[in-house]
């Protein structure tokens, strides 16, 4: 790149700032801009758009076509060449406009007369705010020197509409940032609902200065900052025990932190007039634009490192840590492009509820969010962008929708939900020492699902008989290490006194697929849901599985224990896991150990093979457990972290029902007991079906137990029954539209 165009730059960015600094309305400042850019760049227009909404470009100012045609012109995302650059992330740059592959012709601007076309997104850091456009009548390509100014220049615009200087009326396109009531559309990791102020878990890096006069302070300035940041990742290598993922995680970030190209990149960006802050940001919003349109999933983590690598570079050249000194909220709602497991216990119950970009059903995260029984929202996308500290949000955990700044219309009708809720479970307070008994006299187990110790005061409020499910793997998973023996013991033990001799069951660990240990290797699986996980992975590191088991005999102490082993698939693995609890029984006896007065061994049906396992199982098991999340997806070939098709089956889809009807007549021909695991559990019309099929128990979260208490003791199961047999035989798909109107006959 030349001196002269470097000048040239660095001339019009400082032009562009002092039209930024001069008083007046947003409209005024883009009309100056527009004239400015196309003065200074020798065309005939310049034209800038900004999103409306997420999906609908509009023209907000023009230097060369018809003025007519501002705020009136608008176009959808990836519509006519605009539209293009803004669905990409990528310039545009063509000699012949009219015969560009999707050229919309816009009659209203009259721009046809205009042949050369070069549009660069105006974006911040993976958002998308709006286009730059410039156009002359010349055919001509726009050269890598102009194209690159123009990108510079875009950046500077984006900071600007990030820091309100194009704010111009109530609505539209240059409507005030973050002021607006906003409504995201997710997926619910943890059913409930919550109100309360966003705490953003990473605070926004906000650029204040994105022009600059000196480039030569600022090169320094940058090259000082990623010495910094080289430093640092290199202590990170000293400072920790790392295993071999975690210093492939670091290296990584080490070879960007190194790479000549990323710091050559940005002093170029310098040299044209942005500050040091200016240019990291341009190209994270680069790397960001390049992750939408890479397809391979180990490229993308790649680009995300180089993403996380620019936030702490930010964070160096600003000072704005992670720790600035706000306050917590009110009624804390986290709001976070993904976290932790560790991470989000440290937080806890103060916590109302949890939103991440990010996320899956299954994640760590996500089981942490359930143990705390606190409401998470996942797959929220852009509200890191759009939330800041403070703001008023609204989650509904059992829709998967989030309010930003609601309206009062959209606030009073939420409240009125949660205080629906709340009436309803006073109301359900009064069933709290009463069995969930049918009409028909059937009594069904209602058991809750836990995994913390934070979980178990709760085990008495809910009205809940025992835990059904006790998640080992939430210990295994917050640590940096395997924890010991002598710690896990420590921890059952004050479960089981928790417990207060109310019946839990143990799962044993359940890891691999979505639930991958830090300081154990993941295995490059095509399909980690069906691959090496749970059960599988206990036989073949029995070391672990037999620690386990030890740590669990040893906690109770003398007192009856309840073990489950997860993804059974066949009895070979059932005898085998079961032999080791047998001789470790035998181990600890032999050693002087109190041995519990009875060990139940159970296995977790979550694969439809051992619906038809020998009958041999069957009577060799102590009861057995349906894992309905994981039954459900295979059942139906629907990957439950895919949300396109997790929520297209119905669990009371007639030909699932007959399924999980076969393997409790299989249970009961063998006097075997069976329950039901699973958020489907919890769900009242569901259980009424479980339980009419002969499901003897169900474990649920413990805010669902009044819920489905109260539905049962209101109905006859076997008139249930009845309801889904004639669904069936009337050649319907699901029983949830006779099962409807049945309740809705009842009286009330």
């Amino acid at each position: 790149m030349t001196e002269r165009t470097e000048s040239e730059s660095r001339k019009l960015l400082r032009r562009l700032r002092d039209v930024l600094a001069v008083p007046g309305q947003g409209q005024d400042r883009l009309d100056r801009i527009t004239h400015l850019i196309a003065d200074s760049m020798g065309t005939e227009v310049c034209s800038i758009y900004l999103f409306r909404d997420p999906e609908t470009l509009e023209l907000c100012a023009t230097e060369g076509l018809r003025k007519t045609a501002v705020h009136q012109t608008r176009m959808k995302l990836g519509e006519g060449l605009v539209g293009r650059v803004a669905r990409q992330g990528q310039p545009v740059n063509t000699a012949d406009a009219p015969n560009e592959r999707g050229f919309r012709f816009m009659p209203e601007t009259g721009e046809e007369v205009f042949s050369s076309f070069l549009g660069v997104p105006i974006q911040r850091v993976g958002e998308k705010l709006g286009v730059l456009v410039v156009q002359s009548r010349t055919a001509r390509s726009f050269s890598e020197d102009e194209v690159y100014a123009v990108e510079v220049v875009a950046m500077v615009l984006a900071e600007m509409t990030e820091l309100g200087a194009f704010i111009s009326g109530e609505d539209g396109a240059m409507k005030a940032r973050h002021k607006q009531s906003v409504m995201f559309r997710g997926g619910t990791g943890q059913e409930g609902a919550a109100e309360g102020h966003v705490w953003l878990h990473e605070p926004r890096v906000v650029v204040t200065n994105p022009v600059a006069d000196d480039p030569l302070t600022e090169i320094e300035r940058i090259r000082a900052a990623v010495s910094v940041l080289r430093v640092s990742i290199d202590d990170l290598f000293v400072a920790q025990e790392l295993d071999k993922e975690q210093k492939q995680v670091l290296e990584a970030y080490r070879m960007f932190a190194q790479s000549r190209g990323w710091l050559r990149r940005m002093e170029e960006d310098i040299m044209l007039g942005l500050s040091a802050e200016a240019a990291v940001e341009k190209e994270q919003s680069a790397a960001r634009a390049r992750m939408e349109q890479v397809p391979d999933a180990y490229l993308r983590e790649r680009l995300q490192d180089l993403d996380d690598l620019s936030n702490r570079l930010l964070r160096i050249l600003t000072g704005q840590g992670a720790d600035t000194g706000a306050q917590m909220p009110e009624n804390p709602v986290l709001v976070a492009r993904n976290i932790g497991p560790a991470e989000l216990l440290e937080y806890g119950r103060k916590l109302k509820g949890v939103v991440l970009e990010e996320g899956s059903v299954g994640s760590h995260a996500t089981i942490v969010a359930r143990a705390l029984a606190i409401p998470l929202v996942i797959h929220a996308g852009r509200i890191t962008s759009e939330a800041l500290n403070g703001d008023h949000i609204m989650v509904d955990g059992d829709q998967g929708f989030v309010h930003l700044r609601p309206e009062e219309t959209v606030a009073r009708a939420f409240r009125d939900k949660i205080a629906m809720q709340a009436e309803a479970q006073k109301r359900y307070a009064s069933l709290r020492g009463l069995p969930a008994q049918g009409l028909c006299g059937t009594v069904v187990s209602l058991q809750m699902n836990a995994g913390l110790m934070a979980d178990l005061p709760s085990l008495e409020g809910s009205g809940a008989d025992g835990v059904g499910l006790f998640r080992t793997e939430l210990q295994f998973l917050v640590r940096n290490q395997m924890p010991k023996r002598a710690e896990l013991a420590a921890l059952y033990a004050r479960v089981m006194d928790a417990a207060k001799g109310k019946r839990i069951a143990f799962r044993t660990l359940d890891i691999g697929s979505d639930k991958v240990l830090p300081y154990m290797k993941p295995n490059d699986e095509p399909n980690p849901a069906m691959g090496w996980r749970a059960i599988r992975v206990g036989l073949d590191k029995p070391g672990v599985l037999r620690m386990q088991v030890q740590a669990l005999l040893r906690a109770a102490n003398g007192r009856p224990l309840t073990i489950m082993f997860p993804f059974i698939t066949e009895l070979g693995e059932f005898t085998q896991a079961r032999g080791h609890v047998l001789r470790e029984i035998h181990r600890e006896r032999s050693l002087g150990h109190v041995v519990p007065e009875k060990v139940e061994i159970g296995a977790m049906c979550e694969t439809p093979s051992l619906a038809y396992a020998p009958q041999a199982f069957f009577e060799l098991v102590d009861f057995v457990s349906i894992g309905g999340n994981d039954l459900k997806q295979f059942f139906f070939a629907a990957d439950r972290e895919n949300e396109r098709v997790r929520r297209r089956y119905d669990t009371l889809n007639l030909s699932f029902l007959s399924f999980l009807q076969q393997i409790a007549q299989r249970c009961a021909a063998s006097n075997t007991p069976l329950s039901f695991c699973g958020e489907d559990a919890g769900r009242p019309v569901e259980a009424l079906a479980l339980a009419a099929l002969g499901v003897q128990g169900l474990s649920m979260r413990p805010a669902s137990v009044g819920p489905v208490k109260a539905l049962i003791r209101r109905v006859n199961l076997h008139e249930i029954r009845a309801v889904i047999e004639a669904a069936r035989d009337s050649g319907a798909e699901s029983a949830r539209p006779a099962l409807m109107d049945y309740l809705a006959g009842l009286p009330q």
